[in-house]
């Protein structure tokens, strides 16, 4: 035990030793901070230019369909095209867009259609980034290292997630709306320059799904092999159908749910609904960094299901505790597993799906949890308005459910 801890920093941190793996692990940072300048950007200069949270959706939305739509496509592209390749044109095409957004701005010629508009590129340019920043690490680390990476990917994914929004505030705060779409059009262009410096191994060296080089297909074809293989593997389904469910607890329970929590049963306010959120995000970068340092290949369905029990658990707490410091130590623990569960979940798919079918399984993955997070957030909308113990009771019997589903599939318990 004493050689395992010893051992966890050294192996958590060996993937950094990887000149190519850093400018990756830069590359997607930036990104994903893209990302989170992009919402608070568009939030805010739709509201400056026409007061009305409506618009507002109308834009979100714009943005938000044709990601969902396209992300399929992106999958598929990423197995026959290079994904390196797929990231750097997104981000520079991400970058075009917001540098040319952010310039009419500031000259005044921005109009609500041209955001709109702006939202829906923007979306469907994004679609090609996300399958394809997955699927390229095990082409860039050997596979004992997938787990530290993926771990330090997440820790940076994660932190991104919070530091881009609270940045891009900030930006507009000091400046104006418009300068926050120039600074994220440089996010967007250094991440383009990172990638392209990104070194992977030949296509020959790695395994596909069927052996040999196969004759390229239509995408339509391409796209239904990659639903037909997931839906096929009975591990598959299940890691899918897990993320699902936590897709599902996030949009809903723990946007509509903490909101009503902090305001109605903690009666704490926005201060305690921002404590909730940093917990949230804290626990599970922990548990990434813990998950990345103990390492090893444990048996991934137990961990998926001790994930769903958890979390079921967890919600039970929050719909029958009203007590701040118990709420938020269930919240961190929450967090937790949702990091530490990942970081094996995630290598596990990318070690055991062949290179050439890997984005559209990860596309898949990624589609069902855009589809499920408005149905999310409009069923814990309606709960909510009974009061949050119907709302985080419903959450917790779907996660019992998919915890005990799991445990009744002898291959899925024995996956590693």
């Amino acid at each position: 035990m004493a050689t395992t801890l010893t051992g966890a920093g050294p192996r958590l941190w060996a993937p950094a030793r990887h000149r190519s793996f850093r400018l990756l692990w830069t590359g997607q940072s930036l990104s994903l901070l893209g990302d989170g300048f992009s919402v608070i950007a568009f939030s805010w200069i739709t509201l400056g230019l026409t007061g009305s949270t409506l618009t507002l959706g109308y834009v979100l939305a714009f943005q938000a369909v044709p990601r969902a739509l396209f992300t399929l496509v992106g999958g598929s592209l990423s197995d026959s095209w290079s994904p390196r390749v797929l990231m750097v044109v997104s981000s520079w095409a991400r970058a075009v867009l917001m540098a040319a957004v952010g310039l009419a701005g500031l000259s005044g010629h921005l109009t609500v259609w041209m955001l709109c508009a702006a939202a829906a590129a923007f979306g469907t340019v994004d679609a090609f980034f996300q399958p394809a920043r997955v699927s390229i690490l095990p082409s860039v680390v050997d596979d004992e290292l997938l787990t530290p990476a993926n771990a330090l990917m997440g820790v940076g994914a994660r932190t991104a997630a919070v530091v881009g929004p609270a940045v891009g505030g900030l930006v507009i705060a000091l400046t104006r709306a418009p300068v926050a779409f120039l600074v994220d059009a440089v996010c967007f262009a250094l991440c383009g320059l990172c990638v392209a410096r990104v070194r992977t191994r030949p296509a020959a060296a790695r395994e596909t799904s069927a052996g040999t080089v196969k004759e390229q297909a239509s995408l339509g074809a391409r796209i239904r092999e990659g639903v037909t293989y997931t839906a096929r593997d009975p591990r598959l389904r299940t890691v899918v159908a897990l993320d699902t469910a936590v897709n599902f607890c996030y949009a809903g329970p723990f946007t509509v749910g903490f909101a009503a929590l902090a305001d109605q049963v903690l009666r704490g306010g926005s201060a305690t609904l921002g404590v909730l959120n940093g917990s949230l995000a804290g626990g599970a970068v922990l548990g990434t960094l813990v998950g990345g340092a103990v390492g090893g290949r444990p048996r991934v369905g137990l961990l998926v299901a001790a994930l769903a029990g958890w979390l079921g658990a967890g919600m039970a707490v929050l719909g029958l505790v009203h007590s701040t410091p118990v709420v938020v130590a269930t919240v961190l623990a929450m967090g937790f597993a949702i990091g530490f569960q990942g970081v094996f979940g995630l290598s596990w798919i990318q070690r055991n799906i062949p290179q050439d079918v890997l984005s559209r399984v990860v596309s898949v993955d990624m589609v069902l949890g855009y589809a499920v997070a408005p149905l999310s957030l409009i069923l814990c909308g309606a709960l909510a308005g009974r009061d949050t113990f119907a709302l985080f009771g419903v959450v917790a019997l779907v996660l019992a459910a998919t915890g005990l589903a799991v445990l009744g599939s002898r291959a899925v318990r024995e996956m590693r």
